[in-house]
């Protein structure tokens, strides 16, 4: 459903500095399937997302690569085209902070016209209406939620709303950056749960879903891709990565996490010390040795490419897998 082919994309600075966020990223989401990206902040993976949906904004430029969706390379296509053809039909992106992403001043109903006349302005504003009160009860949420103005909404609801709007044409691809963050428990579990209802009842074909907690990707995602300085350092299923990460920075994240899930729960919490690298001018080797326990000379040598390993699974780092796993269980 989605392939994306070494897109490198950067960020230019009021300096003419370039800082490049995605670096050769590849990955493939199929029909049906639901990919979680994690990592720190800063590590790139709202810049991939908003990459992904072929649309960019200075201070964020297009440098290399390739995008396709359901077998459509949208890469290069005009910004206009893309909003036209591309962007809530093909692909939809739930924003970070979506509780602030909706105008004060108007009721949800706008916010769901604007989508749907985007693309076909024939349509009446009744059959808007009555299509969105359709594809709102759907979700779960009740027809009345159309005549109010945001602020008359609990944060869950408006991150609901949010959700709702950005698949009331039932994009292909849903992306979605961050979607319980700054929720309490129970809003979180409720827009998990919707995601869930989407992907299951067939309302999107496949789900990116990003976060900072690999835990929470266990339970919502089929694979797992970590980020780390631009990079994709580890992926594999989410029993894989979550249970028996590979690349050091992987295992120093689950590390780091309060983990409920047996055979986790209990141990003892571990920080990654020192910070990720400048990514103006990133460096020649492995862009985690200076933080890694494990570096070796050679890490800082040369660039450290993928080791693919069987089933499409794959991590960064110039130890075979054997001796990482021996590494850490003799940690």
């Amino acid at each position: 459903m989605l392939e994306v082919k070494e897109l490198t994309t950067k960020y230019i600075t009021r300096f003419g500095e370039g800082v490049y966020a995605v670096d050769h990223v590849s990955l493939k989401v199929e029909e049906g399937k639901s990919l979680g990206i994690a990592g720190e902040s800063g590590c790139g993976k709202s810049t991939l997302a908003l990459s992904l949906m072929g649309y960019y904004f200075a201070p964020l430029h297009y440098t290399s690569g390739e995008i396709i969706i359901d077998g459509r390379n949208i890469t290069g296509m005009n910004s206009d085209d893309v909003r036209k053809s591309i962007l809530g039909t093909e692909i939809a992106y739930i924003p970070q902070a979506a509780m602030n992403a909706l105008n004060p001043t108007q009721k949800v109903i706008s916010f769901v016209n604007d989508v749907i006349q985007a693309h076909h302005p024939e349509i009446t504003k009744k059959e808007i209406y009555d299509l969105a009160k359709e594809r709102f009860e759907i979700l779960g949420l009740p027809a009345e939620v159309l005549q109010k103005y945001p602020v008359e909404l609990s944060g869950g609801m408006k991150q609901r709303t949010v959700i709702a709007t950005s698949v009331i044409l039932f994009p292909k691809v849903l992306i979605a950056d961050e979607p319980s963050s700054a929720l309490d428990v129970t809003s979180q579990k409720m827009v998990i749960k919707m995601l869930r209802d989407l992907m299951a009842g067939g309302y999107v074909k496949s789900m990116i879903f990003i976060t900072h907690e690999l835990p929470l990707l266990y339970n919502v995602t089929d694979d797992i891709m970590v980020m780390y300085a631009g990079q994709i350092v580890e992926k594999g299923t989410a029993q894989e990565v979550v249970f028996d990460p590979l690349n050091p920075y992987s295992k120093g994240l689950m590390g780091s996490i309060i983990v409920p899930e047996a055979g986790l729960r209990g141990k003892k919490l571990a920080a990654i010390p020192g910070v990720p690298p400048n990514l103006k001018k990133p460096p020649a080797g492995c862009r985690f040795a200076e933080r890694c326990k494990y570096v070796r000379p050679e890490c800082t040598a040369f660039a450290v490419r993928m080791q693919e390993l069987e089933n499409g699974r794959a991590y960064r780092c110039i130890l075979p897998q054997e001796e990482l796993r021996r590494l850490y269980q003799n940690a």
